[in-house]
């Protein structure tokens, strides 16, 4: 029976994959890949011989309809981002939502994702907290900002590198300069680093030290 296999790959450690998660992308007809490079060398690393198609943001809309006939024709499916668990701030839920309207099983396998080991690093709350992903860019976003100023959850963020100056400017601005963040950057790789303090102080730090790789924010609620 055909199913959709929605599988989590290493966000940056390969040794975080699961013996589940080699063995389903082994045994899959078709692996979706967000970039078929990047995911080649990983399964080139597991010997992993399945065959890819390419399925990310700016084509996902238009190959739903045809891997939902592939499901329907008996196919099992495995869907990879770069890195992570797909549907999370990447490609993989239109297909996900798709697969429930057509009464197509899916299986989503436990695994990695870069916001937990943020969040439990913080030393925030977390008994309660939202995910708010990557903030708009520019419509939207101060009106999400004015939003989440009054937020007492724990939030957490993805954001770019070349983004995060202007992003603890805005913390600084809308949520106060006092308001406690904490920010992890290559999390699992050799220069992991997680910076904690006032978003004042974080900000200072990455203004002198302009940071490098993939980005998670961790920031306060309201007291």
């Amino acid at each position: 029976m055909s199913k959709l296999y929605i599988v989590p790959t290493p966000i940056g450690n390969l040794k975080d994959i699961t013996f589940r998660a080699i063995e389903v992308l082994k045994e899959a007809d078709l692996i979706l890949a967000e970039d078929t490079r990047t995911s080649g060398k990983l399964l080139k690393h597991f010997e992993i011989s399945t065959h890819m198609q390419s399925h990310h943001m700016h084509n996902e809309h238009k190959t739903v309809e045809n891997i939902i006939q592939k499901l329907k024709t008996g196919t099992t499916i495995a869907i990879i981002s770069d890195a992570g668990t797909p549907c999370i701030s990447d490609p993989g839920f239109l297909l996900s939502r798709a697969c429930i309207e057509n009464n197509i099983d899916i299986e989503c396998l436990p695994g990695a994702t870069a916001f937990v080991p943020a969040l439990v690093n913080s030393g925030l709350p977390n008994d309660k907290f939202i995910f708010e992903g990557f903030l708009p860019v520019k419509k939207g976003r101060q009106t999400r900002l004015n939003l989440l100023a009054e937020e007492t959850r724990t939030m957490i963020f993805y954001e770019s590198p070349h983004k995060l100056i202007k992003t603890l400017g805005h913390f600084c601005e809308y949520f106060g300069e006092d308001r406690q963040v904490s920010v992890s950057r290559e999390l699992t790789k050799m220069f992991e680093e997680t910076i904690r303090g006032t978003a004042k102080e974080v900000l200072e730090f990455y203004t002198n030290k302009p940071p490098k790789g993939e980005i998670v924010i961790i920031a306060a609620g309201k007291k």
